[in-house]
């Protein structure tokens, strides 16, 4: 059951990343406006993702999220060649203990 919570958090943070990351190339960028209809896409699917957790608490689901969601950010490099700095590591690593400390128990 924990790897497949940690799997549906893991592709609901890319959709979500991925969706932002799309809509900022579309207007920041000036991509093509494909990408924002793509980016809606995307983020209709996290949306999607984040409810098929089994736990029955929203509040903590999405707190446990918040830190996938940063420590994605992070890798979130590979995308956009921006090598995060080593105090952004160690955030993400205390968001990580907050995971674990938080991670939904029944």
């Amino acid at each position: 059951m924990v790897s497949k919570a940690i799997f549906i958090f893991l592709l609901a943070g890319v959709a979500e990343i991925g969706g932002g990351y799309l809509i900022w190339q579309w207007i920041r960028e000036g991509a093509s406006m494909w990408l924002g209809f793509m980016s809606g896409a995307a983020l209709v699917l996290y949306g999607i993702l984040i409810t098929w957790q089994a736990f029955p608490k929203f509040g903590r689901v999405y707190a446990v999220y918040g830190g996938v969601f940063i420590i994605v950010s992070l890798l979130w490099w590979w995308v956009d060649k921006k090598n995060p700095a080593i105090y952004d590591w160690l955030s993400g690593l205390i968001c990580l203990i907050g995971v674990v400390i938080l991670w939904p128990r029944n």
